[in-house]
C-alpha cells in the first residue's frame, strides 16, 4: 500500500524584477492506493500531478506531510523503497547510443538482480512488450511508441511491487498505448499497487478502480469513476471534472 498524509509541495517563482512569491504546486494531499489496484491520478496539465508522483517516487521531498510505501519510508528505508518501486515518466530520457538490452541488462545491474536471473528477466519484457525486432537497435534510432516500450520496460525488469506511472501513454499510437494499458491491467491482476497518473480521462475511466482528482494543486475528490460520473449528474468523467471546477472556464 502507498499512504500520502497531507503532503504539500512549495516552490518559488520570480514574478517581477527582484520580487518573488511562494507557491503551493500541492497543497495538503491525501489518499491511500491499495495492493492489487489502479488508482488514477488526473488533473489537467500544471495540476501538480508530476510533482506529486516524483515526491511519491522520492525525486522530490515534500515540503510538510509525509508518504509510506509498504510501511517504508525514504527516510528510513530509501534503498530499499527504491528497489519496490517502478517510476516512469513520459519526458524520461534514455541513453540513445545503447540497445534496449543493453539499457535493461544496466537496469539489472542497478536493482541487484541475480545475474543467473538477468538474461531471463530481460527476455520476459523483451517479448512482453513486443520488442524483439529492435531490441538490439540503437535507442535512438527508435520510433517514439518504441522508445517508450523501452521505457516501461527498464522500469519493470525487476518486477516491482509498486509502479508509478506519469503520463506512460501520452503522445503514443493506439497500438503502443494498448500495449501498455494491458501490461498495467495484468500487473493489477497480479497484486501490484499502482499509481496512474494522466490527462486522458477516458482512458482513467477505462482502467482506473478508484481515482483522485486534483486541480490547482487540491484534491478536488476521490472516489470510482462510477460514483464521481452519478454524483455529478453526467455521463463522463471528463464532464463530471468540468462540474466539480464550474466549466471549462475556470483557470
Amino acid at each position: 500500500m502507498i499512504k500520502v498524509n497531507n503532503v504539500s509541495k512549495e516552490f518559488t517563482k520570480e514574478v517581477a524584477k527582484n520580487k518573488k512569491e511562494k507557491f503551493l504546486a500541492d497543497n495538503n494531499i491525501s489518499f491511500e492506493a491499495k495492493d492489487g489496484q489502479i488508482l488514477g491520478i488526473l488533473g489537467p496539465n500544471g495540476a501538480g500531478k508530476t510533482t506529486l508522483l516524483r515526491m511519491i517516487a522520492g525525486i522530490m521531498e515534500p515540503t510538510s506531510g509525509s508518504i509510506e510505501i509498504g510501511g517504508m519510508t525514504y527516510d528510513k528505508d530509501p534503498i530499499e523503497i527504491k528497489k519496490q518501486i517502478a517510476f516512469l515518466s513520459g519526458n524520461t530520457k534514455l541513453y540513445k547510443d545503447i540497445s534496449p538490452v543493453e539499457l535493461l541488462k544496466m537496469c539489472c545491474e542497478f536493482y541487484d538482480v541475480p545475474k543467473a536471473k538477468q538474461d531471463e528477466e530481460i527476455q520476459k519484457v523483451i517479448e512482453r512488450f513486443d520488442m524483439q525486432k529492435f531490441a538490439h537497435q540503437r535507442i535512438g534510432n527508435l520510433s517514439t511508441g518504441q522508445t517508450q516500450r523501452v521505457g516501461i520496460a527498464r522500469c519493470v525488469v525487476h518486477n516491482p511491487k509498486y509502479y508509478i506511472l506519469d503520463e506512460a501513454t501520452s503522445g503514443l499510437d493506439i497500438i503502443s498505448s494498448q500495449v501498455i494499458l494491458d501490461f498495467i491491467k495484468e500487473e493489477r491482476e497480479r497484486g501490484k499497487c499502482i499509481l496512474y497518473s494522466t490527462h486522458y480521462m477516458e482512458e482513467a475511466e477505462n482502467i482506473c478502480d478508484n481515482v483522485v482528482l486534483v486541480h490547482k494543486g487540491e484534491v478536488l475528490k476521490i472516489d470510482t469513476p462510477t460514483n464521481i460520473i452519478k454524483d455529478t449528474n453526467t455521463t463522463n468523467l471528463r464532464d463530471a471534472f468540468f462540474a466539480m471546477i464550474g466549466g471549462v472556464q475556470n483557470d
